[in-house]
């Protein structure tokens, strides 16, 4: 016999004891997004490598480490599976014009992949949710895309996430802070860790980012980006927080906040959380005006975010909130052979928007009447529909309140003519 086969280590399946929750999350989103007027994009799980290189810097952890990498066996492409969203909707908008009908508010979600060792809150696939905004460079955009995560975190009933903020300033500020940087580095050199000595002249902006804990003191002391700042980058700031203090979303400056992919500028952030170990941040993102113009486009600005969801739910599960899955409305208890009859009857409630579940007598077999309502009442279903021979030989079905107090009569017999317009008079709207 042989053995048997498993998921991919870091790769997780989602059952359906669990993806209600995912579902809810995910109708939560879409109805926000359409609240701020943000269309939905779907790019293509596997992209050119040459996307991610391009975009997110030879010397980030996700390029020389993570990506999943191959070579096209039948024509040689070398192809990555997406590590991250942004570059691969930026690459579509560029490839599709999509900036010639006006600036863009899009979102995406989907599983993306890197090469991680497994942990809690951290796979090898994971999913994001995440919002792109293109063609609009004021600090007023940047503020509403954070405001819509403080939006999304009040309807899940979120608690615990606080916000970083920070600015990277535009590149020749990164350049004179980069060089007083280098500098102070090379003071410390026998500090640094093998990570941070091969980074020193490379990406040495990537040093701050280190999450070794005996690194910290000596990033403390390090230059901050925040004093290299010009005016406009330093009033761009200011307009972003100016924003967030009048519509009450609390944060603070974190002047060693820099992400991890070499595309951003101006405002970078992230909310974290401290109930998640290690990988405390829920989601993060900023501006990004010089990706559209490497990625082969015309230059045009850009910010957005993504969060993980594995670490919102993992987080609301902590909280004891939990996202409420979308609940069964009709369990149907099948007393009789005439399949035929038992399926006009379930497709009239769904034609009227019940969420419906019939048992399967051929399967799960026939069962006393008793033993199905258990069923019944384990399914969560707020009715239980009975279509015994009795009902069908005088054309009605017996609809039966499973939920005490849910419903003013508990149990009353409907025709099955009636019984689409019954369900439509019971839930108007």
């Amino acid at each position: 016999m042989s053995d048997k086969l498993t998921a991919v280590k870091g790769m997780n399946d989602v059952l359906p004891e669990h993806a209600g929750a995912w579902e809810a999350l995910e109708a939560q989103v879409r109805d926000l997004m359409q609240r701020y007027g943000y269309a939905n994009v779907r790019t293509p799980v596997v992209e050119p490598t040459a996307l991610f290189v391009r975009g997110l810097g030879e010397v980030t952890d996700i390029v020389e480490k993570e990506m999943y990498s191959f070579e096209d066996r039948l024509n040689g492409e070398h192809l990555t599976l997406r590590p991250e969203g942004t570059a691969g909707v930026v690459r579509a908008a560029v490839q599709h014009h999509l900036l010639h009908q006006g600036g863009q508010r899009l979102y995406y979600m989907g599983p993306m992949f890197r090469h991680e060792r497994p942990q809690r809150g951290r796979y090898r696939q994971f999913h994001q949710i995440g919002v792109e905004v293109l063609g609009h460079p004021g600090p007023d955009v940047d503020a509403e895309i954070i405001l819509l995560a403080a939006d999304l975190w009040q309807a899940l009933g979120l608690q615990g996430v606080t916000l970083q903020i920070n600015s990277l300033g535009q590149p020749e500020e990164r350049r004179a802070h980069r060089q007083a940087l280098v500098t102070y580095l090379e003071q410390h050199r026998s500090a640094l860790d093998e990570d941070a000595a091969r980074r020193l002249h490379s990406n040495p902006l990537r040093v701050l980012d280190s999450k070794n804990p005996a690194m910290q003191p000596l990033i403390e002391g390090a230059p901050q980006l925040l004093d290299y700042l010009g005016e406009a980058s330093r009033q761009h700031l200011d307009a972003v927080r100016a924003v967030l203090q009048a519509n009450g979303v609390a944060h603070h400056i974190n002047p060693r906040l820099v992400r991890g992919m070499d595309y951003y500028n101006l405002t970078v952030f992230e909310f974290v959380t401290d109930a998640l170990g290690a990988q405390g941040t829920v989601c993060a993102g900023g501006r990004y005006d010089g990706l559209m113009q490497q990625l082969g486009g015309k230059p045009a600005p850009g910010v957005g975010w993504a969060l993980g969801v594995e670490r919102i739910l993992e987080l609301l599960r902590e909280q004891g909130q939990g996202v409420a899955a979308t609940a069964l409305d009709v369990y149907v208890v099948v007393g009789t052979p005439d399949a035929a009859r038992v399926a006009q009857a379930c497709r009239a409630l769904r034609g009227a928007g019940a969420r419906v579940r019939m048992h399967a007598a051929s399967t799960e077999g026939q069962g006393s009447i008793k033993s199905q309502f258990k069923r019944a009442d384990a399914s969560g279903a707020a009715w239980a529909m009975v279509l015994g021979e009795d009902e069908l030989a005088r054309g009605v079905v017996a609809m039966k309140a499973l939920r005490d107090g849910q419903h003013a009569e508990q149990q009353r017999e409907v025709p099955l003519a009636e019984l689409g317009a019954w369900w439509q008079a019971q839930h108007p709207g």
